[in-house]
């Protein structure tokens, strides 16, 4: 989802990319501020540029502000839609990232399975005996009796038309189960795997290291990564979270730095023992954004002096209150004032340095699936004023969603759930005119990121800002209240979600903390 300010138009944007690819993509545009008469859109990839890209289709007006319609995927890889709004406001355009890859094979419904094999069935006698008649009835005559040689001759053209269809149709299955495999092997995505650890660094900290899987490259096609051309998303090339299972009560935002091509490692921050959920985010240089999930066993673990102060200054963890569900509940009815927001009722979160964040304008004590939603936080000091807020990674804020038994996760921006370097890639990409794009030397690329990120690292706050910010030049997203940060997004699936959003004042992180429940949506 994107919400955007596209010229003189103010959009929240959902595209919802298919399962099977090729496949449709479905758009739905929300014109908040503005007058849009038409929006079209047209798929572009990031391996085609604007030059291999479609044509533009025409989305259909369903509401005063509301447009929707579907574009085709016809090939797996990073891509993006790509919008051209007109109206008297003017014309505009947007780009919203989108990972077009196959999620499963769509298997084929028995009664129509059943009903084309009878027609089959039906076509290869039909063809069996015509071929059979060709042979020896056309030569009669009206009335004329089928000499014996005339019926060995049709029952000989139909053995040897059997023979040919039998060879023919064995032939075509070959072939349909070899694509079937290969697709399967080389298509359908399949998530990196990663292997982490807690472990003892030299130095005598303990760290969480990273590890990952190669083993399946030799697949290649979907399977097989460019990590070399791993690029950093608001300065950093991977963003961890922690989430301990299953009261969800321990969390950890880390930013781990690159030992190896395929290798990480973060100081571990002093959190309380047990199995925790790991979301790693990344971004390769065409736009691909994923994430990287496994679990990991955190021990108990003496205090380090040199643990509590992050090793990244834009590292932070929380302990709060465990999640206000029962461990059975999930699906059972779950009211406001059950919730537990860090011991508080009711939709604010007290905060490490004394201030409170607000959810405010929650429209329901249980929201719905698929419907967009902006979620919007304020912050209040000690004595209940405004408290402004600082940028944060060049931003407003973050926000991480996990669903109660970690199934959904999302990384949350201002601007929408999309990586911000998968879109400053895709626009540059649709503004290069050249048709099929080179990577560079990978070893010389993966140098100039490290040394980037390293130099980013040292930069004073508000100088990482300042260049964080002008590298993203279409990711302002201003609030008109420095205290407030929004983001927005929509459920995927009903259940209960902790939702953790973070924001930095005088120079500290600071994490809020909310539960809410979500059921089926009627959209």
């Amino acid at each position: 989802m994107v919400q955007k300010q596209a010229g003189n138009y103010q959009v929240l944007v959902n595209v919802i990319p298919p399962e099977v690819v090729p496949g449709t993509a479905s758009v739905t545009v929300f014109v908040e501020n503005g007058r849009a008469n038409s929006i079209q859109a047209r798929p572009v990839y990031f391996s085609a540029g604007d030059e291999g890209a479609p044509v533009h289709d025409e989305l259909q007006r369903v509401g005063n502000n509301r447009f929707e319609g579907v574009v085709w995927l016809m090939d797996s890889g990073s891509s993006s839609v790509e919008m051209i709004i007109d109206g008297p406001d003017g014309k505009a355009t947007l780009i919203a990232p989108i990972v077009s890859v196959p999620t499963r094979m769509q298997p084929m419904p028995t009664g129509t399975g059943m009903g084309l094999a009878a027609l089959g069935v039906l076509l290869v006698i039909l063809l069996i005996t015509t071929v059979g008649a060709s042979l020896a009835d056309g030569t009669l005559k009206p009335g004329q009796p089928v000499p014996k040689s005339f019926r060995r001759k049709r029952l000989m053209g139909m053995g040897i038309a059997a023979v040919l269809l039998g060879v023919g149709l064995t032939g075509w299955r070959t072939w349909w189960t070899s694509w079937a495999d290969q697709y399967r092997t080389h298509e359908l995505y399949a998530p990196l795997p990663v292997d982490s650890k807690v472990e003892t660094a030299t130095d005598g900290r303990t760290v969480l290291s990273m590890q990952l899987d190669t083993s399946r490259f030799s697949e290649g096609g979907i399977k097989r990564r460019r990590l070399s051309y791993l690029v950093p998303d608001h300065g950093k090339l991977m963003h961890v979270f922690l989430v301990r299972t299953p009261a969800l009560d321990a969390f950890a935002h880390l930013h781990p730095d690159r030992r190896a091509l395929n290798q990480f490692e973060s100081p571990l921050p002093p959190l309380p023992a047990g199995q925790y959920l790991v979301y790693a985010d990344i971004v390769y240089r065409n736009g691909f954004a994923e994430t990287l999930t496994d679990t990991v066993t955190i021990p108990e673990i003496s205090p380090q002096p040199a643990a509590i102060r992050p090793a990244d200054p834009d590292d932070s963890w929380l302990v709060a209150e465990p999640m206000g569900v029962r461990a059975n509940a999930v699906g059972l009815p779950h009211l406001d004032d059950e919730m537990v927001l860090c011991g508080i009722p009711g939709a604010s979160s007290k905060l490490s340095d004394g201030s409170t964040m607000l959810w405010t304008d929650k429209p329901a004590a249980v929201l719905d699936a698929g419907k967009p939603y902006v979620l919007k936080f304020a912050v209040a000091d000690a004595q209940g004023k405004p408290a402004p807020l600082e940028p944060y990674l060049g931003m407003g804020g973050h926000a991480a969603i996990v669903r109660s038994d970690g199934t959904v996760y999302i990384h949350l921006h201002p601007v929408g759930t999309y990586s911000m370097a998968a879109e400053t890639f895709l626009v540059d990409r649709i503004a290069d005119t050249t048709r099929r794009f080179a990577f560079p030397d990978p070893a010389v690329f993966r140098d100039s990121i490290d040394r980037y990120v390293a130099a980013l690292k040292q930069l004073p706050e508000a100088e990482k800002n300042k260049r964080l910010m002008t590298a993203m030049p279409t990711m302002t997203h201003a609030m008109k209240i420095n205290n407030m940060v929004a983001f927005p997004y929509a459920f995927p699936r009903s259940g209960h979600y902790r939702i953790w959003v973070q924001v930095k004042r005088n120079g500290q992180v600071l994490t809020g903390v909310f539960d809410t429940q979500v059921k089926e949506g009627i959209l």
